[in-house]
């Protein structure tokens, strides 16, 4: 399978490393073979049939902070719908910076890979949370595959868990923690009895936290989350728009001191139901399953048949971000076969 990667930030080298971890074991046990044949920046591309060395595509960013770099291969200058026009490819995994304003260019990019008979593999929230029909809509038309299991809660299976283990069930509604840089500063507040800003700032230096951590700390991101889980996995057809939004920058050690002493945590939770699409910071009780740390993500899926299924897993991390399109790429191989 010939492999276009479009965003070489951390989740698009995430991915490469996980190439070279796991490209012989992937061709042994399902008879894949990886082939990394362009990879995109801001700078441009590098570029090869062949296949390029995913290990000196690393180091090249790592060195120049350019894939425009690669040795021999590179090209300067080049735009995402540039580099789709001239390479040859199977499967798109678009993975440039979320864009919760238009969606663009990933959408773009999505959208001319489909319309060109190309599978699509994204961790891209943005046109997902506002233009998920279109893109699913020309999936269909085209016939092509388009997975996105790391849009939400990062290594956390959910969207192909639910389609594929509970996929006799009808799914009522979804709740849970699906933001692991605002469960890590609530779960750090709760232990440490620290403010904030002290603990934001103590985030961003662990790399945690955005340098600007607005769409995380407002909602936005767990925002976006809820609107993908709607749509796929409970037909619902809504966008950003129809998400009700509060974050926790205006959360006080005080609230979570009252709240410990009662039996309780606060933490950052999306509801979807069709009587409601929520983020905001909720009650939940000390022992239950949403009383995870760190950055761990939670959701519990209410069904008719299974009654409450429960998904723990690590909402956050280039090489956790990176297995869950890995499994992406194995289901579309899968399915062709």
């Amino acid at each position: 399978m010939r492999i276009c990667i479009i965003g070489f930030g951390s989740v698009g080298q995430g991915v490469a490393r996980v190439f070279t971890m796991k490209k012989e074991i992937i061709k042994k046990d399902y008879g894949l073979d990886i082939n990394l044949v362009a990879a995109a920046d801001s700078s441009g591309a590098a570029i090869c049939p062949d296949g390029l060395n995913p290990d000196l595509l690393l180091e090249t960013k790592k060195v120049t902070g350019k894939v425009s770099k690669y040795p021999e291969y590179g090209v300067a200058g080049l735009s995402g719908m540039d580099i789709l026009d001239q390479v040859d490819y199977d499967c798109l995994i678009e993975v440039t910076p979320t864009n919760i304003e238009d969606g663009e260019p990933a959408r773009l990019h999505m959208l001319k890979a489909m319309n060109e008979g190309k599978d699509v593999v994204t961790s891209n929230k943005g046109p997902l949370a506002l233009t998920f029909s279109e893109l699913a809509d020309a999936a269909r038309e085209n016939n092509v595959q388009f997975k996105y299991e790391a849009s939400v809660g990062g290594a956390m299976p959910i969207i192909n868990f639910a389609h594929e283990t509970l996929s006799g069930c009808e799914i009522k509604s979804i709740y849970g923690i699906l933001n692991g840089t605002t469960n890590y500063i609530l779960s750090r507040m709760a232990k440490e009895g620290s403010s904030y800003d002290q603990t934001l700032n103590e985030a961003q230096e662990m790399g945690i936290a955005e340098t600007d951590p607005t769409q995380d700390v407002e909602g936005e991101d767990a925002a976006c989350k809820v609107v993908i889980l709607a749509n796929s996995l409970m037909n619902m057809n809504v966008t950003y728009d129809d998400v009700e939004v509060k974050g926790i920058s205006q959360i006080t050690p005080e609230s979570i001191t009252l709240a410990k002493k009662e039996g309780y945590l606060i933490k950052l939770i999306g509801e979807v139901s069709p009587d409601s699409l929520e983020v905001s910071p909720r009650l939940v009780k000390e022992g239950s399953p949403f009383a995870v740390e760190g950055t761990l993500n939670v959701a519990t899926l209410k069904t008719d048949l299974a009654d409450d299924v429960t998904v723990v897993g690590r909402g956050a991390g280039s090489i956790e971000t990176a297995s869950a399109i890995l499994s992406d790429i194995i289901s579309i191989w899968k399915m062709k076969k």
